[in-house]
C-alpha cells in the first residue's frame, strides 16, 4: 500500500575522461517556462515495489556545482565583443545576449556551439572579423562558431581562475558524505571538457575531483542534453543500474535528461530556473545547504515519485 509523505520546500523570492569502481533537442522557437512553486510543501507518494538502492550520486556541474550562467553570459558577450560580431537584425554594435535572453537560452539549448548555431539560423549569420561577410557554407560557419566558442571557453576560465567564484551552498559536503558512505561519485556536464575540468579543479579542489568515479562532459557524448546519452554512458561505465543513479540538476533540460536515462533526479534550482516544471523530480531544492545525504538515499530508498 502506498504511503505519503511531505517534503518541505523553500519558493524563491589535459584530457581528462575518467570512470573506474573508487540528438540534441529544442524547440525551433524559444518559450520561457512557467511554473508557480508550491508555498509550503510538495506530496510525494512512495510505493514499497518500487524500492530502489542509492549506488551512485551524480552532480550536473552548471547550475548545481556552481551558479555560472552569468559568467557564460559574459564570456559570450566578450568574445561577440572581440570578433566584432554582428548579426544583420542589429548591425549597428556587436551582439549582446541580455541577462532575460539568455536566461531562456540556456534553458532550452544545451552546449554553447548549439546555442550560437540556433541564434545565427534565427537571426541571421553575422559578419565579424573572422570573416568580413556573413558566411554561406557550413565549413566557413562552422569555422566561426569553433573559433567563437575557443575565445569564450579560454575567458570563461580566467573568470573562474580569478577566484571569485565559490560553489553553491551545501555541494562539498554533501559530496563528501557520499564517499564517506562508500556511493560513488560522478559529474556529468553538456559543457566542454576544459572548462569544466577548470571549474571542478578550482572549486571542488584536486583531491575530490580526482577522487571521482566517473567524469563526462559534453565532448564524451554525441547528443547534448535533454538527450540522455550522458547520463546512460555514465551508469555504462559505473557498472550500475540507471535505477540506482541519483542525479542533482538545476534545469529541465537536465531533468529530462536524467529521467530520459531511467534515472531519478532531484533539482537544486537557480534564480534562471526558477519558474520552470520540475514535476518529474524526487524533490525540489533552493539550495543544498540543509540536504544530507542521507535525506537523498531515503527518498529514492521509498520509491518516492513527486505529485
Amino acid at each position: 500500500m502506498a504511503s505519503s509523505i511531505n517534503l518541505l520546500i523553500t519558493p524563491p523570492n589535459s584530457q581528462y575522461s575518467f570512470c573506474s569502481r573508487n540528438s540534441l533537442f529544442f524547440s525551433p522557437s524559444i518559450t520561457t517556462f512557467r511554473r508557480t512553486l508550491p508555498s509550503k510543501s510538495l506530496s510525494i507518494s512512495a510505493s514499497a515495489s518500487s524500492t530502489r538502492a542509492l549506488e551512485a550520486l551524480i552532480f550536473d556541474c552548471d547550475g548545481v556545482i556552481l551558479e555560472s550562467e552569468h559568467l557564460h553570459r559574459q564570456a559570450y558577450n566578450d568574445a561577440f565583443s572581440h570578433f566584432n560580431v554582428r548579426c544583420p537584425d542589429n548591425d549597428d554594435k556587436p551582439l549582446n545576449w541580455s541577462l532575460e535572453f539568455y536566461d531562456v537560452l540556456q534553458n532550452q539549448i544545451g552546449g554553447g556551439k548549439p546555442k550560437m548555431r540556433w541564434y545565427f539560423k534565427e537571426n541571421g549569420w553575422p559578419t565579424s572579423t573572422i570573416f568580413q561577410h556573413s558566411p554561406e557554407d557550413d565549413n566557413d560557419r562552422a569555422k566561426l562558431i569553433d573559433t567563437l566558442q575557443d575565445w569564450k571557453t579560454e575567458r570563461y576560465k580566467e573568470i573562474i581562475k580569478s577566484g571569485t567564484v565559490e560553489p553553491r551552498p551545501g555541494v562539498l559536503r554533501l559530496m563528501d558524505e557520499a564517499k564517506a558512505a562508500g556511493k560513488m561519485l560522478a559529474v556529468c556536464s553538456a559543457a566542454t571538457k576544459s572548462s569544466v575540468v577548470l571549474c571542478l579543479e578550482n572549486l571542488i579542489g584536486l583531491d575530490r575531483f580526482h577522487g571521482l568515479d566517473c567524469f563526462l562532459a559534453g565532448d564524451d557524448v554525441k547528443e547534448k542534453k535533454p538527450d540522455p546519452s550522458i547520463y546512460i554512458t555514465a551508469a555504462k561505465k559505473l557498472g550500475v543500474s540507471e535505477s540506482n543513479c541519483l542525479v542533482v540538476e538545476d534545469s529541465v533540460i537536465g531533468l529530462q535528461a536524467a529521467t530520459g536515462a531511467g534515472m531519478s533526479c532531484v533539482i537544486t534550482y537557480t534564480s534562471s530556473t526558477a519558474d520552470q516544471d520540475f514535476k518529474e523530480a524526487i524533490a525540489i531544492y533552493p539550495d543544498l545547504s540543509d540536504v544530507r545525504f542521507n535525506d537523498l538515499e531515503s527518498l529514492l530508498q521509498d520509491g518516492v515519485v513527486a505529485k
